[in-house]
């Protein structure tokens, strides 16, 4: 046998194991993605309810409490970038009420919008890892992720209540 033919053999040998180990990392990658989605989607329900409670709890005044409840419904009907709007309108509710609320409130505030922030954290991280792999030439060369749609971050703003 020739050493060429030796050679060559072993490059596309290590080629197909580089698209095979690429291919089954992307997918894990896009598994990442639907899993932090999940769980920034119930992120974000739980802090619906929590707003939910606030409002009806007695510890509001009237106009506040019939806005964070419109702010919260909203939030939980929308979908797409009508929701990433209206969950930032959301945050920003909760912080405007934060600033006045008594201890208990803020807590559950405080609560709420770390457990949102954190989801969104990793719901980012998780869609940055999936466009970095994508990007690589030889998966774009050798269509690696399919037909599977490219994953878009949420866009959604959580800042800590405190800030």
């Amino acid at each position: 046998m020739n050493i060429g033919v030796v050679s060559l053999f072993f490059v596309l040998a290590l080629l197909g194991w580089y698209l095979s180990f690429t291919a089954a990392r992307l997918d894990r990658l896009h598994h990442r993605v639907e899993t932090s989605w999940a769980t920034l989607d119930a992120a974000l329900h739980r802090r619906v309810g929590v707003a939910l409670e606030i409002s009806s709890s007695g510890y509001l005044d009237p106009a506040s409490s019939l806005l964070l409840a419109g702010a919260a419904h909203d939030a939980r009907e929308a979908t797409g970038d009508e929701r990433e709007r209206l969950e930032h309108e959301l945050s920003d509710d909760l912080a405007s009420i934060y600033v006045e609320a008594d201890e208990k409130v803020r807590e559950m505030i405080r609560g709420a919008q770390e457990r949102s922030a954190l989801a969104h954290a990793l719901h980012a991280d998780a869609v940055r890892s999936v466009h970095a792999v994508r990007e690589k030439a030889l998966v774009k060369i050798f269509r690696l992720a399919g037909h599977a749609p490219s994953p878009q971050y949420f866009e959604g703003e959580f800042t800590h209540a405190s800030e």
